[in-house]
């Protein structure tokens, strides 16, 4: 029973950590733009590879100050969004997903290759660039905090802190712009842009709104993870993170305000919770070793993870709190 209970301590601190604050950024740029503009994005994790470097190299490499290095990270993901809404937002749905995917890879092989070295330190990455972050904490972050049964460092309580001061401002911001008029505009553009079009509407404009505001949530989660790592590498952004991030939309139901935020602390708790389940059942016996190990439970804890979305997505494709109407994209 206490080992029952350690885990679900363990995968409480997951869903309401740092990383939790990452992923639902992600998730929540992803619902301002799949949710309710109908943009199919798969590369949301450029933009947070572009947020953390821009942290990243600003300091480390360039001395400069950390708050001007969070403003070149948002420009950054700005350009990368007109870059690719460009030439996509007047095309099918597809032709974006098609150019998001490949630029998110491509940024990754750009930042490790070895021309990029001298900036960004290549496949070895950079760190130590979070220290002037860290000591804004009204704490001392070298103590350690007893909190929901488990102990966290100042700095990690610092940084989920402020990373969830910002899901909460994201969240009230979206709330706002969806029930404005200009929501009301990006809604029926997912559901019929030919009509938003024949109203006089410039859908073009619309997409390229929600695309951008989408990828600024992007970059500030990858601001997060980035300062509460204390470092940041090419292959921690890998587009993995994105069908994650959608993941997490589907659990929490997309075209809510609260649904990616739902998705993506739920999302934590349970790979945490089978990660920390399934390995004291095999040192306790329960689970035979020559059935499976504790080096296995990385890859098996994403193969339950990936049959219980599967029987989600037949049984309550619309999620948590979504509507089944939500997820019925119509790809024009």
């Amino acid at each position: 029973m206490g080992e029952f209970i350690d885990a679900v301590a363990i995968a409480v601190k997951a869903g309401i950590g740092f990383q939790a604050v990452f992923l639902a950024l992600l998730a929540i740029g992803i619902n301002m733009q799949f949710g309710y503009a109908g943009l199919l994005n798969f590369g949301q994790i450029a933009f947070a590879l572009l947020g953390a470097y821009g942290i990243a190299i600003s300091v480390s490499q360039w001395g400069l100050d950390f708050w001007v290095g969070v403003l070149i990270g948002l420009v950054a993901a700005v350009v990368l969004a007109l870059l690719l809404g460009l030439p996509t937002l007047r095309l099918r749905a597809d032709y974006l997903a098609i150019a998001t995917i490949a630029a998110a890879e491509g940024l990754r092989l750009l930042f490790r290759s070895v021309s990029a070295t001298p900036v960004t330190n290549g496949s070895r990455g950079i760190s130590g660039f979070n220290r002037q972050f860290v000591e804004l904490a009204p704490w001392d972050t070298g103590r350690r905090y007893s909190l929901l049964g488990t102990f966290w460092s100042g700095a990690d309580l610092w940084v989920a802190a402020v990373g969830w001061t910002l899901v909460a401002l994201a969240s009230l911001l979206v709330w706002g712009l969806v029930r404005s008029p200009w929501g009301r505009v990006v809604k029926s553009i997912r559901e019929d842009e030919d009509a938003v079009r024949a109203l006089g509407k410039n859908v073009y404009v619309y997409k390229m709104q929600a695309l951008v505001l989408g990828g600024i949530f992007g970059a500030l989660g990858g601001m997060i993870y980035a300062v509460g790592t204390g470092s940041t590498t090419p292959d921690q952004y890998q587009n993995a993170n994105t069908f994650l991030a959608y993941a997490a939309l589907i659990l929490g139901g997309a075209a809510r305000v609260l649904g990616p935020v739902v998705g993506a602390m739920l999302m934590y708790f349970i790979i945490q919770f089978a990660d920390s389940g399934l390995r004291s059942l095999i040192e306790n016996g329960v689970i035979p070793a020559g059935l499976l190990s504790t080096t296995d439970v990385a890859q098996i804890r994403f193969v339950i993870i990936g049959l219980g979305l599967i029987l989600l997505l037949v049984f309550r494709p619309q999620g948590i709190f979504g509507d089944r109407r939500e997820v019925m994209l119509d790809a024009r």
